[in-house]
C-alpha cells in the first residue's frame, strides 16, 4: 500500500512540476500582447532577409518575378523600385492574388526601412507564398545607395 501511494504522489509531482515549469512542451510561449518591436523580430526570423546590395544584384540576375513595394501608393508614386509593383501592406491580403496568383512565385518585398516588408513577408508566407524575400533596409537604403529610381 505505501508503495502504491508513492508511485501516485511521485507521479502527481512529476505532472504537477511539468505542467508549472511549461517543460511539457517545446514551444515558447509569450504571455500578453506582443510590442510592434517583437512582431518584426519574429517576421525577420521566419522571412529570410538580403541587405540592399545583395536584392539589387538578384534583381539584376532575374531572381525575382515580382518586385513588391507594400508601401502606401503615396510613397510609392514619389519613387520605386523599377519593374516593382505596389499593394500597399494594409490590403496586401485581399489584392496579392490578383497580382501574384502563383504561390510559387519568388517575391522580393520591400518597404521604407524594412519592418513593413518583413511583416508582409509574414503574411504572404501564411497566406501559401513560399518564395518570399524581404529586402532588408527597404527604400532608404536603396535610394542612399544611389540605385535606379522609377
Amino acid at each position: 500500500m505505501k508503495k502504491s501511494w508513492r508511485l501516485w504522489s511521485s507521479m502527481f509531482m512529476l505532472a504537477a512540476v511539468l505542467v508549472f515549469t511549461g517543460c511539457a512542451t517545446t514551444q515558447s510561449v509569450v504571455s500578453g500582447p506582443l510590442t510592434t518591436e517583437q512582431m518584426v523580430t519574429q517576421a525577420k526570423a521566419a522571412v529570410p532577409q538580403l541587405t540592399v546590395a545583395q536584392a539589387k544584384m538578384n534583381i539584376e540576375k532575374g531572381a525575382y518575378k515580382v518586385v513588391l513595394d507594400v508601401r502606401e501608393p503615396n510613397e510609392f508614386r514619389a519613387g520605386h523600385i523599377p519593374g516593382a509593383i505596389n499593394v500597399a501592406r494594409g490590403l496586401l491580403e485581399f489584392q496579392v492574388g490578383g497580382k501574384v496568383s502563383d504561390k510559387s512565385t519568388p517575391i522580393l518585398v520591400y518597404c521604407k526601412t524594412g519592418g513593413r516588408g518583413c511583416l508582409a513577408g509574414q503574411t504572404l508566407q501564411n497566406m501559401g507564398y513560399n518564395n518570399v524575400t524581404n529586402m532588408d533596409g527597404g527604400w532608404i537604403e536603396w535610394e542612399k545607395a544611389g540605385y535606379p529610381v522609377e
